[in-house]
């Protein structure tokens, strides 16, 4: 058996083991990556090492270590509260407001499920007590973390953009961040049309009486969900402390720095999170352990045994015979539903990186436009985590109050299904086929 057809293979096992068992998938990548790069490729173990993501690992840790430490301090909350009083008691923008601040988390660096963990539960607390749909509310709450999740300093963007340098390919770190935004926002709107928002017009926060889940009073907002945001007292605690005011100047310093300077995202955001660290050492000394290590060994692992399938000539395998279709456009839509399909059940970053990997020698043909495809590929493997097998949409199932949590399970799963469905095809129309037009 060719080493190509054994590295698929067991890329295949990699995405079956980690969808049925609770096993990291990117532990089991570089298990593939050593196992198959020295039995199967004739790698060594320092060959298999020169593959190692460092400049992303290093990216990874230091936006986690620097989001962790805003979390502590307050400083997220004091991003919420903000938000909440642009509502001005007007009921039918609170979705919108959760979008927008879920959006924002991610595009200065939280991860998806990170924002989602936080503003789920003062999102869905926000739904139970305005009689706002809990469906709505929650999938605004993931489309806004998608919204934002390919800017060029979030961890999307930064693995979408540095698998394109890596491989020669045109890219367009703005085009990536945009598409994914309006793409996301626009179904923010259809879903805000359809799942009621219509009513929320003209109703106001003082006209009627609240319904208050139980355990919350006019306060405050609880969430009881598993994220670090919780419980949020979004009414009463209004100070602004020296600390957060550092850490908001240290995310806009972060933002300058490496947008407009160009310095490396890693760097900069380790030091930014090192020097507020300072400041109040002791409360931030459980910090380093809110890194998502198990983010860092995903991303870490799966790179890794993606540098095998190129050293073994799989991607260029693949890729010819994608290829030999002959149409370019079908085999970008098939890539497209690929991510999203597997993505539903699997970790996103993870799909990522493989579907544009094996997009690669095609798009290197210049026969269809790179941008485009890699714009639909990062969009159709991202907007499925509304699936309840994946943690946006199970966080958004756990954290919703005063429901029928049966009804509500069955109502995202078919939200998802939806979306698996049309999702890329919509995704491949709006970026793909224009571009081959």
């Amino acid at each position: 058996m060719s080493p190509e057809i054994i590295s698929i293979l067991a890329l295949v096992a990699i995405f079956a083991i980690a969808t049925f068992l609770p096993i990291n998938m990117g532990a089991l990548a570089f298990v593939a990556a050593f196992l198959v790069g020295t039995l199967a490729v004739g790698m060594t173990t320092d060959d298999i090492l020169a593959g190692f993501p460092g400049e992303l690992v290093l990216t990874l840790i230091g936006v986690t270590y620097l989001f962790a430490i805003a979390q502590n301090n307050g400083t997220v909350d004091l991003l919420v509260r903000g938000a909440v009083r642009l509502v001005a008691g007007r009921v039918a923008l609170i979705p919108w407001i959760m979008f927008a601040v879920t959006g924002v988390l991610t595009a200065i660096g939280a991860l998806g499920p990170a924002a989602v963990a936080i503003i789920a539960p003062i999102a869905l607390g926000f739904a139970a007590r305005y009689r706002i749909s809990p469906l709505l509310m929650g999938m605004m709450v993931i489309h806004g973390a998608q919204a934002g999740g390919f800017s060029p300093i979030s961890v999307y963007g930064v693995t979408v953009n540095s698998i394109v340098a890596a491989n020669d390919l045109p890219g367009s770190p703005l085009a990536v961040f945009l598409g994914s935004l309006f793409f996301n926002l626009a179904i923010g709107v259809v879903l805000f049309l359809v799942l009621g928002g219509r009513g929320l017009a003209g109703r106001r926060v003082g006209d009627e009486p609240e319904v208050v889940p139980d355990g919350d009073t006019d306060a405050e907002v609880s969430g009881h969900g598993t994220g670090a945001g919780s419980t949020v007292d979004v009414e009463e605690r209004t100070g602004v402390t020296a600390e957060q005011v550092l850490t908001l100047v240290g995310l806009a310093v972060l933002v300058v720095l490496a947008l407009v300077f160009d310095l490396d995202i890693g760097f900069v955001s380790i030091t930014i999170a090192t020097v507020l660290a300072l400041f109040s050492a002791a409360r931030h000394k459980g910090a380093v352990m809110q890194i998502s290590w198990s983010t860092v060994l995903l991303i870490a692992g799966v790179l890794s045994y993606v540098f095998v399938l190129q050293e073994a000539g799989t991607i260029d395998y693949v890729g010819e015979g994608v290829t030999a279709i002959g149409i370019p456009l079908v085999v970008a839509l098939l890539l497209a539903y690929i991510g999203g399909i597997v993505s539903a059940f699997a970790s996103s970053t993870a799909i990522i990186g493989v579907a544009i990997s094996l997009a690669v020698p095609f798009l290197l043909a210049g026969e269809i436009g790179a941008v485009g495809v890699v714009v639909a590929l990062s969009v159709a493997s991202t907007i499925v985590d509304v699936s309840p097998f994946s943690t946006n949409g199970a966080l958004v199932l756990a954290n919703a109050q005063d429901v029928d949590r049966d009804r509500f399970y069955k109502q995202i799963l078919g939200y998802s299904g939806i979306v698996v469905l049309v999702g890329p095809l919509l995704a491949w129309l709006v970026f793909v086929v224009p571009g081959w037009l």
